[in-house]
This record gives C-alpha cells, sequence and structure tokens, in this order.
C-alpha cells in the first residue's frame, strides 16, 4: 500500500462533488437503491509484520482465535460484507501448506505449527456470520530482509536459490522463471483446493516497487527466456500477464464459483506518458515501473473484479480521487469485470497527511462521489485495524451516510 507526499485540499472539488451529491437526486434514486442492495463493502486484515492480526506474534491459539472473531465481528458491525483475509504475507501461510511454511508472524518463528487453522477458521467463521471471505495472497514477495539463512530451512527459497533475486532490503521470487510462476500459483492454489473461498485476492506487488541506484538482477532469466520480446520490459509484463491469465484459468478449473481479483496502485499510466492514461502525475505507473499492465487484464477479461487503491483525497494535485474513479469506470465499461474502489481509511486523521484527511467527511464524500458512476459496485477500506479504532469516525461516517440498508456482494 502506497502513500504520496503531503498536498493541499481542493475547496473548490469538494463543493462541486457537493453539488453532484444532491443534483438529481430524485431522479437517480431508484438506480442507487438497486446498486446498493448488491454492492461489495470490505475490509483488508492485514497480517504482514502484524499490521492487523495477531497484535502480536507468539499469542496462543486461543488468543490469536480470540482476536480473529473480534476482527470479522467488527466487520458485521460496520455493515460490511467481506474481509479480504491476508493469508500469504511472504511467501508462507497462515493454513497448513504443504508447499510454504507456517507463517512468523504466527508463532514468532517460520515453520512453527500454531495448533489450529487461522484461513480454514476464517472461511468458517467468516460465512457463519454472512460475510465473503477473499483470501489475500502477495504472489512473489519472499522476505522483508535479505539474508535467506534466516528463512526456514526447509523453505523453497532456500532450496532453490536459483529462484531468489535480493532488491531493496528484501527478497523476492523471480517472476521471469516459469518453473516460479508455476510454483506460487501452485502454493496458492492449494488454499483454494482446501476452502470454500469466495475469492482469491492479490495486492499490488508484481515486479518491486522502483528503488533509487538499485538493479532488480533478472540478466540470466532473460538471457534464458527473453528472446523474442523487444526489450527487457516488454518481457517483463509478459511475465506478469502469463501469471494472471494461468491463475485465472486456474482458479475457474479447481473451483469455478471462487472468483479472482487484484487491487493495483491505480495509476496504468499517466496521460503525459500514454494518451489512454489518466490525468494523473503520479511518481509511479504500474504498466512501466512493476510491469503489471492493469488496464489490460481488465480489457481481456481475465478478472472478475478490480480495486485500485485510489489513496488519495478528492483534490489531490498528482493523484486526484475525482479523475481516477471516472477513469476506471471508462476502462471496465462493458467488460464484465467489477469495479470496487480501494480507500485509504488509515489516513484519516493522520497529522502526516493533507487538510482533507483530517475532515472525518472525508471519505464519506468519496462514495458520495462514486455513486455518480454505475461501474462502482463497492469499496474496500485499508485496513480493519482503522474500521474497529476509527480515529476521527470517518468510518462511522461513511456507515451513517451510506451504510444504514444491509447490502449483499454483487455476483
Amino acid at each position: 500500500m502506497r502513500r504520496m507526499s503531503r498536498r493541499g485540499f481542493s475547496v473548490v472539488a469538494a463543493a462541486t462533488i457537493a453539488g453532484l451529491a444532491t443534483a438529481g437526486d430524485a431522479m437517480a434514486a431508484p438506480d442507487r437503491r438497486r446498486k446498493k442492495e448488491r454492492e461489495l463493502r470490505a475490509m483488508w486484515l492485514a497480517t504482514v509484520v502484524n499490521r492487523d492480526w495477531p497484535s502480536k506474534p507468539g499469542l496462543t491459539a486461543q488468543q490469536q482465535r480470540s482476536e480473529l472473531l473480534a476482527f470479522l465481528d467488527s466487520a458485521v458491525n460496520r455493515r460490511l460484507n467481506a474481509v479480504v483475509f491476508q493469508v500469504r504475507p511472504t511467501a508462507d501461510a497462515l493454513w497448513p501448506s504443504p508447499h510454504e511454511p507456517w507463517s512468523e508472524y504466527l508463532t514468532g518463528t517460520q515453520g512453527k505449527n500454531p495448533g489450529w487453522d487461522p484461513l480454514g477458521t476464517a472461511v468458517k467463521e467468516a460465512h457463519r456470520r454472512g460475510l465473503e471471505l477473499h483470501a489475500w495472497f502477495n504472489p512473489f514477495r519472499i522476505a522483508n530482509h535479505t539474508d535467506p539463512s534466516r528463512l526456514v530451512a526447509t523453505h523453497p527459497a532456500r532450496v532453490h536459490p536459483d529462484w531468489v533475486v535480493p532488491y531493496g532490503g528484501k527478497l523476492y521470487y523471480n517472476p521471469g522463471l516459469p518453473e516460479v510462476r508455476r510454483f506460487v500459483q501452485d502454493a496458492m492454489l492449494d488454499a483454494v483446493r482446501r476452502y470454500p473461498l469466495d475469492a482469491v485476492h492479490w495486492d499490488d506487488y508484481f515486479y518491486p516497487y522502483p528503488v533509487a541506484g538499485q538493479t532488480f538482477d533478472d540478466d540470466a532469466a532473460f538471457a534464458r527466456h527473453g528472446g523474442g520480446f523487444a526489450d527487457r520490459a516488454s518481457w517483463r509484463r509478459d511475465n506478469i500477464d502469463r501469471l494472471v491469465r494461468e491463475m485465472s484459468g486456474r482458479i475457474k478449473k479447481t473451483r469455478p464459483r471462487t472468483q479472482f481479483g487484484i487491487s493495483p496502485f491505480a495509476v496504468w499510466r499517466n496521460k503525459a506518458t500514454d494518451p489512454t492514461g489518466s490525468d494523473t502525475r503520479a511518481g509511479v505507473q504500474t504498466y512501466d515501473d512493476l510491469y503489471a499492465d492493469t488496464r489490460g487484464w481488465v480489457t481481456k477479461g481475465w478478472l472478475d473484479y478490480i480495486v485500485p487503491q485510489v489513496y488519495w483525497n478528492i483534490g489531490f494535485p498528482a493523484a486526484d480521487y475525482a479523475k481516477l474513479v471516472p477513469w476506471w469506470s471508462d476502462v471496465v465499461r462493458g467488460t464484465g469485470v467489477r469495479l470496487y474502489i480501494g480507500e485509504a481509511l488509515y489516513k484519516a486523521g493522520d497529522p502526516a497527511q493533507p487538510a482533507a484527511w483530517q475532515d472525518p467527511a472525508e471519505l464519506s464524500r468519496h462514495l458520495t462521489y462514486a455513486e455518480g458512476f454505475s461501474e462502482v459496485r463497492g469499496h474496500i477500506y485499508f485496513s480493519a485495524k482503522e474500521v474497529g479504532v476509527d480515529k476521527i469516525g470517518a468510518m462511522a461516517r461513511v456507515v451513517a451516510d451510506h451504510y444504514q440498508e444491509p447490502a449483499r456482494p454483487p455476483r
């Protein structure tokens, strides 16, 4: 999940949005009611570095379970209908996987059995509460450090050191190796086979975000597999395209009703780079920097849903919420791919953020604005901790303004 530098809030933009919220409400109300009966209302439940859950490694199985159920209850209390649960944060597992070790974020020791099945429990207890459970996987990140000896001895990254690339202080699997792409798919599909997951969910990390002065060393893989491509960038994009296309097909063969969704960084390309890009000036473009053709995955129909992380306020100069939502609406129109918007709840009340984020009504304005686009079928909030704590009442305002009536997720 990415952040941008502190910038001001556009009062003019806010006034414009307020006007849009009232003009024509009577005419649009029936359509909005129908839409709201089927909309996604979800939160990301992050486990990497114990961001949301468990609160710390080493809790007892009962303490972990109690904390997990409290998060599910928090989702119900906020009238949400889905939880996106991170179950493979760093080439590990929050279920008894035959492919990868138990996550260190559970016990403090990678590979140590926590004595229960977090993912199995989450699926069962979410469904018992009427919530969908989307299992969130990170495909290529191995570790938030560069020392392979800190990984458990049986870790695939130690068994296959040629699969590993250190970069930016972290370890990654090399997406350019066909055997890597097959392995990470197999590891994730094990969970699809075991549990009635409502969705497989990927986040914004493909090739890593650029780090100044560092090079992602995939020379050998490019020499072996890059023949026929005009340049390395095209080859890298093809590697990620293959991963997405293959995983999409394998999910449907394994469990046909399980959806496949991805939540990318919200800027595919800036208009200055590509006339079909968004009217933004973002420092990162997924197509060019992460080698992730997020727009192409939608137009080719490889996804059931996409959740661009539109983590900026209305009027933010470099990446305006009110410019990205219409752009993504245009992208999904007619494709059959559902559009949900990723919302930066974590910014609400953070003093390091622009003035707009100090206003408890900013997030509610986002939903009001998005209601003007029939392609927007819901929102996901980052993240679960803030859904419960709600520092300045931004989530409570969303619930009061938009979630008075229950809604079922789209299908």
